[in-house]
């Protein structure tokens, strides 16, 4: 280097000029998590419908319900990060089966069409019987949501549950294929060395049902401690030792990943450890893999374990819940900028400063991540979600 009478490291740090930003944001991190929070809490509703596990009974039908609220925002940072958000619809139109975007664009669709389908078999009863019971204009609105069919027996409760039954039951697979996809789509991308591992899609997956669990049992304790309900302890345990085995998985291959990458000292080793051990010590060591990952190993694990009932259940669980979701946050940050700020001369990272006003900055993350529960809010106040009234109870004698 002295003989080229450059300073020290100038080579050493060396990035492109197309390289001096990170491309892909805040709302490329915000629409797998999103994503992901889908998926995770469309399994947990069908840990019920499909499975039949009892003790998941009491949300089950909330779980559904949460996962569309989700849904519907789960492409919305896409749109914000595209320049020209009016063409999204040619996604659709235009498809190309080599485009890994266009194929998610039907798998999203496709599965937001049959979260709908479900709801709208699980809760016909509750339509009906709106339908019934109401006047004027919003008696015109429930006709037309339950197609003017305003008779319900024993047998149409058997049939919209064999319907519900048979519909969780395709939709596990396609929830697992969404997210999974998702995952695709960044370990694809070969050029970016922290991404190119065939374990992405599993990763991403397994992260995927971990948040959308706790999220879920974080929205339910407050949901029942907003409304003064009762806890269902026997629930709580059983979602705790079903979410604590679920991260034990998901830890497990991410250890696996940089385990195997580190282990077989190939090229992108030189360049992924550098990255591990400076620009992302601290939210990947310290934070995803310490903390955030170590805490509720142990915590979920006392709650699993133990015979520990009462409030310091409830306590532990949130606790270790509320890890989990900023755990899975930090992981889809780690992957996707962190991915990035390795140069495109792998000589050098690339710095990434949080925006805050602009148009992917992080007031907007926050609207976006917010209207989902806001939407949750406003369906609940139109259809009866904990209090038990669906084609799971007795019809009342008023719609025979």
């Amino acid at each position: 280097m002295e003989t080229l009478g450059l300073p020290g490291g100038a080579l050493v740090n060396y990035i492109f000029p197309n390289n001096a930003h990170v491309v892909w944001s805040i709302m490329i991190v915000l629409y797998p998590y999103i994503t992901g929070l889908v998926a995770g809490a469309f399994v947990v509703s069908s840990m019920y419908h499909v499975f039949g596990v009892k003790e998941f009974k009491p949300i089950a039908n909330f779980a559904l319900i949460a996962a569309f609220s989700f849904g519907l925002f789960a492409a919305v940072p896409l749109l914000f990060h595209l320049g020209q958000p009016q063409r999204a619809y040619e996604i659709y139109t235009t498809p190309h089966t080599t485009s890994a975007m266009s194929i998610f664009g039907y798998v999203y669709s496709s599965y937001l069409v049959l979260l709908m389908i479900e709801i709208w078999i699980i809760y016909r009863r509750v339509f009906i019987e709106k339908a019934n019971e109401a006047t004027g204009v919003m008696a015109i609105f429930w006709r037309v949501l339950c197609l003017d069919i305003t008779t319900y027996n024993p047998e149409s409760a058997q049939f919209d549950k064999k319907v519900a039954k048979f519909l969780a039951g395709i939709g596990i697979p396609w929830a697992c294929l969404l997210h999974g996809y998702v995952g695709f789509v960044f370990g694809s991308v070969k050029a970016v060395a922290w991404w190119a591992t065939a374990l992405q899609p599993f990763i991403f997956l397994s992260s995927a049902i971990v948040s959308g669990m706790a999220m879920l049992f974080v929205m339910y304790s407050f949901i029942m401690w907003r409304r003064g309900g009762h806890y269902d302890y026997v629930l709580v345990k059983k979602f705790m030792i079903s979410l604590w085995m679920a991260f034990i998985l998901d830890y497990s291959l991410e250890v696996l990943e940089v385990t195997f990458v580190s282990y077989e000292q190939g090229a992108h080793w030189a360049v992924i450890k550098p990255l591990l051990l400076g620009p992302l010590y601290e939210s990947y060591v310290l934070g995803q893999m310490g903390l955030l990952s170590i805490g509720p190993l142990l915590v979920l694990g006392i709650v699993s374990l133990l015979d520990i009932r009462g409030k310091a259940l409830l306590y532990l669980a949130n606790l270790g819940s509320l890890m989990l979701v900023f755990q899975v946050l930090v992981m889809r940050f780690n992957v996707v900028v962190g991915g990035q700020l390795i140069s495109k001369s792998e000589r050098g990272f690339v710095d990434y400063e949080f925006e805050f006003f602009s148009k992917e900055g992080l007031l907007t993350a926050i609207i976006i991540f917010v209207a989902p529960f806001v939407t949750y809010y406003v369906i609940s106040r139109f259809i009866p979600i904990f209090e038990g009234k669906s084609m799971d109870t007795e019809p009342k004698r008023g719609i025979l």
